[in-house]
């Protein structure tokens, strides 16, 4: 048990960073009917699995220039519910998910699962409007970041895609077996087409585009269930 708790936590580090999970591998040889009728039989066992996530947190170091153009364009940002922001840093707490991985080319995505952050989120306020991103949730297939939007307490939609998560940048798995955490870095987080274009509209304002970097981010996960 021991020696599998790494895996297990870089997998699920990991995967709640977005880290290129949907990536698929182009298949087989059409010639090769034993090793595809195999594959289709049975399906194989995972390297790693994780049935219920707990604890701690998804923390994103907000870029300047995200910062720099919500002052331009007269936007608060805030948290919401059980989130933080302290100075430039916002973080939410991790309430439950799965992961499940896969070696890669035997399923595809090779990962799955998803990691919720419930009761909390991000506010921008301006124009005499809110809104709120809430209730997050990371869908590491297709490294992407949904949540609930609300604008003046009026739901809007209630799981669009806010942003993708673009793992290339990830930094090596970092355990302390001081405090019983796992901690992977790194991912940046850009805004997606959808969420710009209901903020501006919102707003009223066109200076919010797709892939606009939002910042960088760090999730630590316990090491024990």
């Amino acid at each position: 048990m021991q020696l599998r708790t790494p895996a297990i936590l870089a997998t699920a580090a990991g995967l709640a960073l977005g880290a290129a999970a949907c990536g698929d591998d182009s298949t087989s040889s059409s010639g090769q009917g034993s090793s595809a009728s195999q594959t289709q039989a049975s399906k194989p066992e995972p390297v790693a699995q994780i049935d219920q996530l707990s604890g701690r947190s998804t923390a994103v170091e907000l870029d300047s220039g995200f910062v720099g153009a919500l002052a331009s364009l007269k936007l608060t940002p805030g948290p919401v519910g059980d989130a933080s922001i302290d100075g430039a840093t916002a973080s939410f707490p991790i309430t439950g998910g799965n992961v499940t991985y896969y070696e890669p080319g035997t399923v595809s995505p090779y990962v799955q699962g998803e990691i919720d952050h419930d009761g909390s989120g991000l506010s921008l306020e301006g124009a005499g409007k809110t809104v709120r991103l809430t209730n997050f949730v990371v869908d590491p297939g297709a490294s992407v970041l949904t949540g609930k939007v609300t604008v003046d307490g009026q739901e809007a939609a209630a799981d669009a895609p806010l942003f993708f998560l673009d793992g290339r940048t990830l930094e090596p798995l970092k355990v302390d077996k001081g405090d019983g955490t796992a901690v992977l870095q790194g991912t940046s987080v850009k805004l997606k087409a959808e969420a710009a274009d209901l903020l501006n509209q919102t707003f009223g304002v066109d200076a919010l585009k797709e892939g606009l970097m939002i910042g960088t981010a760090k999730i630590t996960v316990n090491t024990a269930a």
